[in-house]
């Protein structure tokens, strides 16, 4: 039954759309595809009591009907009066919608009505309500039953409403009370004795309550039983992998005393923070070991995770081996490159000239590095001369091959797929330890769900020498004289001879163009639509900069369309304190360490997403002057853009900006395309909600997996873990 197409079942046209647009292809799917809410239509009320933009439900006889045609006569609109005794109402009908009603809704006739109550034309009305007409024999039960029924919302799209949904359902389950035969054959993913363990529905039970629900608690007692459905096949899923993971074998790596690391230990200038070294101690713990370490060490911006993972790679090439940083930009591989030779000094020119005597090669490998320089470094990383190598996608590449790869860091997570990863990975004689880096702090029960199969390590203490940066939101529109001000505060951060930042949506060299900020902002909102103004670019604010309120100022732009050598020309500049004001777009998100740097106006930052945002703000307030950063927008201020710049503003706690982040944009964008399959297979489980239900889903799920890892005695827990894993899906899970 679950596995019928929809098309036997609902015909052609509805299937075609249930597909193409909802990804609903069987009657499996649309079971699962739940309400996103329920409306209640609520108290009746007299039509001269009606409350503007709540839902109401009215009893009342139709007065007048007549149809208006528009657009020469291609639109058309009902329009029909109702009247209660106590005052008058209109509904509005329009396009298809227009024949039920129409045909229905006969002066003189008396329903019910339940919509919610908008003004047009100074005038109240109700836009396409539900309606129920009502016999002479319906008596005040019928209209009551009527007023408190939960409506299901389906999330739809505009070629299917949530109406046409619910009667695709409908359909589906056959008639109120009639339900078990569309549910028979169900196959329940939850081992009976956990279910009865822990007081939750049967599946069929749920089904039917969660999209024919009589009561709230019927919906409560639904989704308490699909969270677990949806929590507990995930957490099975990332356990089996843990387990195939930790069977894998690896050369263990244990620095040797007195060597690179100690050596570099020595140098530092600083000591380090109690959370470095805690973080240290776990990730030598797991290089020690014989099967590849999977850690994932996120941290605050600023946190001094490069620190960590640079004394990780420096204890495998004290045991033999060499590491490989894989950076998701070159602007970012050439800077880690910089400042990790920078901190290195003699121990990074091994084998060199002047060179220490236990130091080793640290080599660059970027897509745009000319052939000469390039062969060098293939040869050093062949030959095992080059312990550390820092590079792009360029490092995946086929001829690139290691003399013994022990440690792989991957540095910004979210920007690589599983497939470059492994590529690196199938590098080594067999598999590296790995250690994945993230600057977008991850709420714990997203780094469970998404990340569960990797131990975690969080960096939540700033290095001491970091200043506080002030945040605050600058309404460009509404008040004009704050850009101003802003402006003059660039100047005086210059004039105090420190420098800032000024970041762009968009680069501007072409029309169509959205720079570098579109590949992890947030997507339009409606507010956005409604502007309808192109995001501002680079290349026009700093013209407009040099011409007007800091042309006696040194501008410079940075974009990702400039050359690779252009680019790095105008960091090591900006760096050595040769330019004012760096006009960019997001490409100095990450990793980009300019201590005296300490202003940055962010513009159109509406246009930005929260994590990003904060990652931005991070670049500023690294050295021992306080930072400043200027949002500014035009959005109005009662508008959810408004809202979220002001969160930004009022926190530096990434993992409190995270939290937000994912109540208002809900999993989806969070977790990324990366994560599709997880994604999709997400309905009711709210990931920032449901930390419990996560959390003791995962305990169940590591002891069935320690217990019977193939899951012989589970057949049926086994079909819904391939029914969620397809092959494809599984690749996608292993994030680690």
């Amino acid at each position: 039954m679950l596995d019928e197409p929809l098309k036997k079942v609902l015909g052609g046209n509805t299937a075609k759309v249930m597909a193409d647009h909802l990804d609903l292809h069987t009657v499996g799917d649309l079971l699962h595809h739940y309400p996103r809410r329920y409306a209640e239509r609520g108290e009746l009320t007299r039509l001269s009591d009606l409350p503007l933009d709540e839902h109401v439900t009215v009893v009342a006889q139709v007065a007048d009907a007549r149809v208006h045609t528009f657009n020469g006569g291609r639109g058309r609109r009902l329009e029909v009066t109702i009247t209660d005794g106590s005052g008058r109402l209109q509904l509005v009908f329009f396009g298809k919608g227009v024949h039920k009603p129409r045909s229905e809704l006969q002066p003189g006739t008396r329903a019910m009505f339940a919509g919610k109550v908008s003004v047009f034309n100074r005038k109240r009305q109700l836009a396409h309500p539900e309606f129920k007409t009502l016999g002479a024999e319906s008596g005040a039960e019928a209209v009551e039953a009527f007023a408190h029924q939960l409506l299901p919302l389906y999330p739809a799209c505009k070629q299917m409403e949530s109406w046409q949904i619910q009667q695709a359902i409908d359909t589906v389950l056959g008639p109120a009370g009639h339900e078990e035969a569309a549910l028979a054959g169900l196959i329940d993913p939850l081992p009976d004795s956990l279910r009865e363990g822990r007081g939750l529905a049967t599946l069929p039970e749920a089904l039917r309550k969660i999209h024919r629900p009589a009561t709230k608690t019927d919906i409560a007692m639904a989704r308490d039983r699909l969270k677990w459905d949806e929590a507990f096949v995930l957490q099975v899923a990332l356990a089996r992998r843990r387990r195939a993971d930790a069977q894998l074998p690896a050369a263990p790596r244990k620095p040797v005393p007195d060597g690179l690391l100690t050596a570099f230990d020595a140098r530092l200038p600083f000591t380090l923070t109690e959370g470095q070294r805690r973080v240290s101690e776990e990730i030598f713990a797991d290089l020690a070991t014989d099967h590849p370490m999977h850690r994932l060490l996120q941290g605050e911006v600023g946190s001094g995770k490069t620190m960590v993972a640079l004394r990780a790679m420096l204890g495998v090439v004290d045991a033999g081996g060499q590491a490989a940083m894989l950076a998701p930009t070159e602007v970012l591989a050439q800077q880690h490159h910089r400042s990790i030779t920078e901190m290195m000094g003699e121990l990074a020119e091994g084998g060199m000239l002047g060179g220490a005597e236990q130091g080793t090669k640290v080599v660059l490998l970027t897509g745009s590095m000319g052939a000469a320089a390039r062969r060098q470094a293939l040869l050093d990383l062949v030959t095992g001369e080059a312990g550390i190598v820092i590079g792009t996608h360029a490092l995946i590449e086929d001829k690139v091959q290691f003399h013994d790869l022990g440690l792989v860091v991957v540095d910004e997570q979210h920007r690589f797929g599983v497939e470059q990863r492994d590529a690196l990975r199938s590098k080594g004689k067999q598999p590296p330890h790995l250690l994945v880096m993230t600057a977008t702090p991850i709420p714990r029960t997203v780094a469970m769900t998404v990340f569960g199969d990797l131990e975690t390590s969080v960096l939540d203490q700033l290095p001491s020498g970091r200043s506080p940066i002030a945040s605050h939101v600058v309404p460009a529109k509404d008040k004009p004289h704050f850009l101003t001000r802003a402006w003059e505060r660039v100047r005086e951060e210059v004039a105090a001879g420190h420098q800032g930042y000024v970041v762009c949506p968009r680069i501007g060299d072409d029309a169509g163009d959205e720079g570098d900020a579109s590949k992890g902002a947030a997507s339009p909102s409606p507010e956005d639509e409604a502007e309808k103004r192109p995001p501002l670019a680079v290349v026009e604010v700093a013209e407009q900069l040099t011409k007007g309120p800091l042309s006696d100022l040194r501008v410079e732009v940075l974009h990702g369309r400039m050359q690779p050598e252009a680019k790095d020309d105008v960091m090591r500049r900006f760096a050595a304190g040769e330019v004012d004001v760096l006009v960019a777009t997001t490409v100095i998100e990450v990793g980009v360490n300019v201590p005296n740097a300490t202003a940055m106006v962010i513009m159109d930052a509406d246009r930005f997403g929260v994590s990003q945002l904060h990652q931005l703000r991070g670049r500023v307030g690294r050295g021992s002057a306080a930072g400043l950063c200027l949002l500014v927008t035009d959005m109005p201020e009662a508008s959810p853009a408004r809202a979220r710049l002001g969160a930004v503003a009022a926190t530096l706690d990434g993992f409190e900006l995270s939290r937000i982040d994912l109540e208002q944009r809900r999993e989806g964008d969070v977790l990324g395309q990366a994560q599709s399959g997880v994604r999709s297979s997400l309905r009711v489980l709210a990931v920032i909600d449901d930390e419990e239900v996560i959390a003791a889903a995962r305990e169940e799920a590591a002891a069935i997996v320690a217990d019977d890892p193939e899951l012989a005695g589970y057949p049926e827990l086994r079909t819904a873990l391939d029914a969620l894993l397809d092959k494809e899906r599984e690749e996608y899970l292993d994030k680690g």
